[in-house]
């Protein structure tokens, strides 16, 4: 079994293990941040696993907040760790690149959550952190553009993929300045990073139990993530329309 394989039976068993103590606190356990945002994971399907996430989390920024640290070290190590993740897939170690996802995402989770925590929060952190994203999950692409370099097809659902991410982000963010909030659909950014941390992390083991060439998981994890982007990019535009409208 591989190290990505074990890691993640760990991460399941362990959650398993803690849903009792997580069930005990009832509706205390929910986590107001998520709440705020209205839990859309898997359009709502993944509300128990956001919010049993965030309280796992909890002793990790607890210790953050003691020791000092800023969102500013968060967003700063959330880009790093972006940056490495399109490198390392580019040089074809993807699960290594899927675990510089996973904790790219686990530091821009605290970012957010040690600026309210410490009264940081402000428009020019919402500004920087949602635009660097948007650089990041770039530089996520571009890593899958070189891993599939020479591939018609792979370029073509690389260059999909980029294009639909991106545009769900515009959508909403367009939204915005004329008053409608648009950030409904199926494929939002956690959805993204949750379906390509999975995509690295098993693609080597599936493909060499199926006979398969190494990418293919991966490929098709792409198509996917490019198919709904663009649908919900699509969904977010005609929302938007008629709501101005």
């Amino acid at each position: 079994m591989s190290p990505a394989l074990i890691a993640v039976a760990i991460v399941l068993a362990g959650a398993h293990a803690s849903r009792p103590v997580f069930a005990r606190g009832g509706r205390g356990r929910k986590d107001p941040d998520a709440e705020r945002k209205g839990s859309r994971f898997l359009l709502g399907a993944g509300n128990f696993l956001i919010h049993w996430f965030m309280w796992a989390i909890g002793p990790v920024e607890r210790g953050l907040l003691r020791i000092g640290a800023t969102p500013d070290h968060m967003n700063a190590g959330g880009r790093i760790f972006g940056v490495l993740r399109g490198v390392l897939i580019a040089l074809g170690h993807l699960e290594a690149g899927g675990w510089a996802i996973a904790l790219a995402g686990v530091c821009d989770i605290l970012d957010g959550r040690l600026a309210r925590g410490q009264g940081l929060a402000s428009p020019y952190g919402k500004f920087i952190d949602s635009t660097l994203d948007r650089f990041v999950e770039t530089f996520a692409f571009l890593g899958f553009a070189v891993y599939f370099g020479g591939q018609t097809l792979g370029s073509l659902v690389v260059a999909a993929g980029l294009g639909g991410s991106l545009l769900v982000s515009y959508a909403q963010a367009r939204g915005e300045t004329v008053g409608v909030s648009g950030s409904g659909g199926l494929m939002q950014r956690a959805e993204r990073l949750v379906l390509q941390i999975l995509a690295c992390l098993f693609d080597p083991t599936i493909s060499r139990a199926m006979g398969w060439e190494e990418g293919t998981v991966l490929l098709g994890v792409l198509s996917l993530i490019a198919v709904a982007s663009m649908g919900t990019a699509i969904y977010r535009t005609i929302w938007i329309a008629l709501k101005l409208k």
